[in-house]
């Protein structure tokens, strides 16, 4: 008898079949190589994965016949799911009468049929594992034991292809709702960053024609207020970037020579006064992600920059390989970060109490970027640091 309990409520039964969405859903090279092998192990000419319908059994594999549907009363297969046993096993010599009624479904004459019910883990037979004979015959204790283990595996699959269709429908329903967000964030900045635009002029415009007017204290409040606009502007923009950095995750793969990448990357701040960044002179990249990857530096290049409050601002950027990853560590002499905030700085929207060198605020926004990034390349990210004397960002993505 078999080991799990076997569900008799048929309108449970169809309603479990229906979430595996394999109703007539075509061919699988999976199963049928699973029914080849029942076949030759059992030694039988047909093997098949019979689905069972509300009215028809249909086949999702078969070996040895093109048989593609047939009524399910009186059908082996479902006496097979509902006899209660591990292997339902008939011989034409001691049950004459269930292939007599067989012969016309089947459109040709059987002697033998053992079926393996597939039950999941509600107790719902979905369909049944079965093999075929046109002679009487018997299985051995290994193929019994072997039929089982293919079915199994079978069932193994419908569950992994349930799952799989799943997942799917909720990778849809997440891109979709991202989508929306991105949407909701650019009309959002698009109607907070125009009122911010107009209070920063009228601002400046008040600061101008009352210079006469207004005391120290007076033009410092305006100053502050200039100030805090700027800050929500470059807040705002931030978050719209980060939600946009996922258009650049798509990107295609491609070989890269870093020495090159670096090289355009370092032009960008090359203007800026006592800047001094070395890069490797080497390094030959294989398919990967280009624009994450240069994202990734942009940012921390900046950053080492930003908060740095050195006369010469020095950036050091290294390159190693192992097996499995690409490494890189970006160092800087710059003001460094507390142990305390090394673990937090990558969560999006953390801001610590710096200031950069024009005494802005950081938004909390572009570290939790260069994560973002660093995670869909399959790799990973930490600093190592001490407050006034720098930091080493170290990172490293797959290799393939």
């Amino acid at each position: 008898m078999h080991d799990k309990y076997v569900s008799s409520n048929e309108k449970l039964r169809r309603a479990a079949l229906a979430e595996y969405a394999i109703f007539k859903s075509g061919e699988d090279k999976d199963y049928d190589q699973l029914t080849f092998l029942a076949a030759k192990i059992c030694q039988v000419p047909v093997a098949k994965i019979s689905i069972i319908g509300k009215n028809k059994i249909w086949y999702k594999s078969v070996y040895g016949t093109e048989q593609a549907e047939i009524p399910r009363k009186n059908s082996f297969c479902e006496h097979s799911i509902y006899a209660g046993e591990e292997i339902f096993i008939i011989n034409s010599d001691h049950h004459p009468e269930f292939f007599e009624y067989s012969r016309e479904i089947y459109g040709q004459e059987f002697h033998f049929y053992a079926g393996v019910p597939l039950v999941n883990a509600h107790g719902h037979a979905i369909a049944v594992f079965c093999i075929f004979d046109t002679k009487v015959r018997k299985l051995d204790e290994a193929q019994k034991k072997a039929l089982m283990a293919l079915a199994n595996q079978s069932m193994n699959l419908f569950e992994s292809r349930k799952q799989k269709t799943k997942l799917q429908h909720v990778q849809r329903k997440l891109k979709q709702k991202y989508k929306d967000l991105e949407k909701f964030a650019s009309l959002v900045s698009h109607d907070i960053k125009s009122p911010l635009a107009n209070i920063i002029s009228l601002t400046e415009l008040l600061k101008d024609e009352n210079k006469k007017n207004l005391d120290e204290q007076s033009r410092q409040y305006l100053d502050f207020l200039v100030e805090s606009s700027y800050s929500l502007r470059n807040y705002v923009d931030g978050i719209l970037s980060f939600y946009r950095s996922d258009h650049i995750l798509e990107k295609d793969f491609e070989d890269v020579h870093l020495p090159s990448l670096l090289k355009k990357i370092t032009d960008l701040y090359s203007l800026e006064e006592n800047v001094k960044i070395s890069y490797p002179e080497k390094g030959q990249l294989k398919n990967i992600n280009k624009a994450a990857l240069s994202q990734v530096f942009m940012n921390l290049i900046s950053n080492a920059l930003k908060y740095n409050s050195r006369e010469v601002r020095k950036v050091d950027i290294n390159f190693n390989t192992t097996d499995t990853y690409y490494c890189f560590a970006v160092s800087d002499n710059g003001n460094g970060i507390s142990k305390n905030d090394t673990e937090k700085i990558f969560q999006l929207f953390t801001t610590l109490d710096a200031q950069d060198r024009d005494g802005n605020p950081g938004s909390g926004i572009g570290l939790a970027t260069v994560k973002k990034h660093i995670d869909h390349m399959q790799g990973s990210i930490e600093v190592i640091s001490e407050k006034g004397k720098g930091s080493t960002f170290k990172f490293k993505i797959k290799r393939p």
